[in-house]
């Protein structure tokens, strides 16, 4: 049995680039539109919905305050498609990932402190725990949907992992 603790530290670009895409803004140069009113921000995330004839839907989730510290008594994987996650207010909220791969790897867990304004986007087969929001919240997500297996579980109760924030 496994004991261990995460503390979620700041995510950059850099440090969440083997696990997906931090979306946001930065170092993004804006198309102007809209005659000058709008700014458009393109290539933010690689979204990738298509694998055995996936589709890309765009979908809210309510998701509801979390305490500290929390049990990590598993985590998924969606094989088939990435998964972006854009906070609809601003606010901070957490993700816990490991690599992609049979199972997750418990010493290669991170957790991230996603700051306000900005969303995350995992790779296919990233694993992660489900959505850890420090407030109630809605999340638009831009996600796969379509036939075959995109949804794969591995319970993690016998590790004892603990997120602290």
């Amino acid at each position: 049995m496994t004991k261990k603790i995460i503390k979620p530290i700041p995510i950059t670009k850099e440090n969440f680039s083997k696990f997906g895409d931090m979306i946001a803004t930065e170092n993004i140069k804006p198309l102007e539109i809209n005659n000058g009113y709008a700014k458009r921000f393109d290539g933010i995330a690689t979204i990738d919905t298509s694998n055995k004839n996936g589709e890309t839907t765009i979908s809210i989730f309510s998701a509801l305050k979390r305490s500290f510290p929390i049990e990590i008594d598993m985590m998924e994987k969606h094989p088939l498609g990435s998964q972006a996650f854009i906070p609809m207010k601003e606010t901070i909220f957490l993700t816990l990932v490991a690599p992609a791969g049979e199972k997750p790897e418990i010493d290669k867990i991170e957790s991230f402190i996603i700051p306000k304004g900005k969303g995350v986007n995992y790779k296919a087969g990233v694993w992660h725990f489900p959505l850890i929001a420090t407030e109630d919240m809605d999340f638009l997500v831009v996600d796969r949907k379509g036939s075959g297996e995109n949804l794969i579980i591995e319970n993690l109760v016998q590790e004892k992992i603990l997120l602290e924030y």
